[in-house]
């Protein structure tokens, strides 16, 4: 993990990115923002009831001195913010709905990446996915090309950095959303440093099952490498179907798939199903010993990323940083 960081901070250092941090009523939200707050990596942006806040830092015994901590129902950028999400939501929402919308703080913090008050938000220690990601879909949008945004996972461990997805948005896929997740993933992988080799994944490695479901990650590779073409991304490498053995250890490689382009060396894994990725992640991680760093949300116009409420201050951190580095792209 601490590798993937270290090159992080090196790009960060100075920048000050602006990062929300919704649920600054959660001790390892605020914790985190404190921690934040000491480097020149990131600026956090803490929202909550600041009593509350402040009470919290008085027990936790936490200097949350420079941090800039707003509240939603009391802000003075709370009108200007009503009116921007009136014209965004074009019609869906009346001004009163707004107003009673924006007290929400994931709304909220979430209408401040997109008025351009902040850089990127981090939510979801103390609320479900769909809370941090339906405001994101509603305002931030999906960029241009792109038909839906999805989740992914940096699996490190010592020197070994993979990326698995979707593992936390999506619960069905049809060939065309696994290829649109296979490109938008290697492009993730790109903007950290990687050259992306992806595997798509399946029970079945180059036929040696057929089903409906073989042939939907098959025809999703020829899809994913149709994009490449478009796009002209050259280094790209889309592969598959490949058994997981045969996408990461060369020796099954040889023997599964001895004319495919990836041999053992994947390291950009794309599930054939939301169920097959988020219990392989978690296999990675409580098994394996993977820090599992995510989700990681791909596809918006603005980096929105969500945590799992079972995370810690370090997840916090550390989630904070990556979601800083992306809004510098």
């Amino acid at each position: 993990m601490s590798s993937l960081l270290n090159v992080l901070k090196d790009k960060l250092s100075g920048k000050n990115v602006r990062i929300v941090l919704p649920e600054g009523e959660d001790v390892r939200v605020l914790s985190a923002a404190v921690e934040l707050q000491a480097s020149d990596y990131v600026a956090p942006v803490v929202l909550g009831n600041q009593d509350n806040i402040k009470k919290l830092a008085e027990e936790e015994g936490l200097n949350i001195e420079g941090i800039e901590v707003i509240q939603p129902d009391t802000s003075d950028l709370k009108a200007e913010l009503v009116e921007k999400f009136v014209e965004r939501r074009k019609g869906k929402a009346t001004e009163e709905q707004a107003q009673e919308l924006l007290n929400n703080v994931n709304y909220f913090g979430t209408m401040l990446v997109y008025a351009g008050k902040a850089d990127g938000l981090v939510s979801g220690a103390a609320h479900s996915t769909a809370d941090t990601v339906r405001p994101a879909l509603q305002i931030i949008k999906t960029k241009p090309g792109v038909s839906r945004t999805s989740g992914v996972f940096f699996m490190i461990k010592e020197d070994k950095q993979y990326l698995f997805g979707d593992c936390a948005i999506n619960p069905e896929l049809a060939a065309s959303d696994l290829a649109e997740i296979a490109i938008e993933s290697a492009k993730t992988a790109q903007s950290f440093g990687m050259e992306p080799k992806v595997a798509m994944l399946s029970f079945s490695t180059k036929g040696s099952a057929k089903s409906d479901d073989t042939e939907k990650v098959v025809q999703a590779v020829e899809l994913a490498q149709e994009k490449i073409d478009s796009e002209n991304l050259t280094d790209v490498v889309v592969d598959g179907e490949f058994q997981f053995d045969a996408a990461i250890v060369p020796e099954v490689a040889k023997k599964k798939a001895p004319g495919a382009k990836i041999q053992g060396d994947a390291n950009v894994f794309i599930f054939p199903s939301l169920e097959a990725g988020n219990i392989g992640y978690k296999i990675a991680q409580r098994l394996g010993g993977f820090d599992a760093v995510g989700p990681v949300l791909q596809g918006l116009n603005s980096p929105v990323n969500d945590l799992s409420r079972g995370c810690s201050s370090e997840d916090v951190y550390n989630l904070s940083i990556i979601t800083a580095a992306q809004s510098l792209q």
